[in-house]
Parts: C-alpha cells; sequence; structure tokens
C-alpha cells in the first residue's frame, strides 16, 4: 500500500497503525488522535500540523472540499463500511497528461536526486541522497531502469526521478542492470 489503512481512521493515534512501517519519525511523536479537527488540520497542511512529516501532499485549501472529503472519508472508514462506498472516489480520467519531454542529463543531478544508498526491510526501500535525506517507498511504488545513454547516470551513481502525480513514486536509474542488485543492502 501507498500509504496506511484509512479503516477505522477516527479515534486512532496519528503513526500507530502496525502494519504500516513508512510513518515518518514526526508523524509518530505528533501525539495527534484523529478526529473531524485533527483530520481537517492535516488536510489543510500538513506541514504545518506536523513540521518534518514525510507526507507527499501539499494540502488542500478550499474548505468546501476538504469538508466533502472529510464527510466522505468519515463515511466510508468506518467500522463495518461497505466497499462500494471506499469505491466511489475513483480516479475518472486522472490518469491523462503523463507525457514526457526530453530526458535529463542524469550526469548533472541536484544533491536530491543522488542516489547514496538503498536498504530493503519487509515491503519498504528506503533511498538515501545526497541531500542527507532518506525517503520511504512501498516496493511497487519504486521503479528500476537502466539508462546506458550519453544522458545516462555515472557508472555507481544512480539517480532518482520522481514519478507519478502525488510524490508516493519515483524512478531509480542505473548505469547497467548488475549495479542494481549491488546497490540493495537488505536491512531492517
Amino acid at each position: 500500500m501507498t500509504g496506511p489503512s484509512l479503516a477505522n481512521l477516527w479515534g486512532r493515534k496519528a503513526g500507530g497503525l502496525p502494519s504500516f512501517e513508512r510513518y515518518s519519525k514526526a508523524l509518530k511523536a505528533s501525539g495527534i488522535i484523529w478526529d473531524d479537527r485533527s483530520l481537517d488540520g492535516w488536510l489543510t497542511d500538513p506541514d504545518r500540523m506536523v513540521p518534518d512529516n514525510e507526507m507527499p501532499f501539499n494540502g488542500i485549501e478550499d474548505a468546501r472540499v476538504r469538508a466533502d472529503l472529510l464527510a466522505f472519508l468519515k463515511e466510508a472508514t468506518k467500522p463495518g463500511a461497505s466497499p462500494q462506498v471506499a469505491q466511489q472516489g475513483g480516479m475518472g480520467g486522472m490518469m491523462g497528461g503523463m507525457g514526457g519531454g526530453p530526458d535529463k542529463n542524469l550526469k548533472k543531478l541536484e544533491p536530491a536526486a543522488q542516489v547514496k544508498a538503498i536498504t530493503y526491510c519487509h515491503d519498504t526501500y528506503r533511498v538515501s541522497t545526497a541531500d542527507g535525506k532518506t525517503r520511504a517507498f512501498w516496493e511497487r511504488n519504486l521503479r528500476f531502469k537502466t539508462d546506458s545513454s550519453k544522458d545516462g547516470p555515472e557508472k555507481g551513481a544512480p539517480a532518482m526521478l520522481p514519478a507519478g502525480m502525488m510524490g508516493d513514486r519515483a524512478s531509480l536509474i542505473f548505469a547497467a542492470p548488475e549495479e542494481i542488485a549491488k546497490m540493495i543492502e537488505s536491512r531492517c
């Protein structure tokens, strides 16, 4: 899963669902209990509510849109909610507009895109970059690719590029296939 289950969300401690391992330290330590008020604050601006959280979401400014989303979530996540309710909020036509453009020169990257280490534990990859940050990705949201072209990454210096619309996916691009397994350390 990209994120934790929202089933039975109201009344639950933020960062406290044992089946989800990618909560940020900041969210786990926040002490927040999810209710109408706290969820409205989170949906307004997660970074202001919990600085240093790792939520790839900037918030929703429109109070009416937030109220509608909260009403939907409250109904869809309550105990015994019908699976059809949860499916009503589908993605519709949101998959369009994912077009390309010129390929980026992967030899000239900002530190946030320069991969230094990759660890794997259970269903989660953690990717550390040259800017000193580590991001967690669900295994199905991380793509491993190669690019041996003149604009591909230097040998032993993979690149991380965003993928998807929510910031929860990324592509790791290596100079050659044999580098992939060498770079990943199994460690919990």
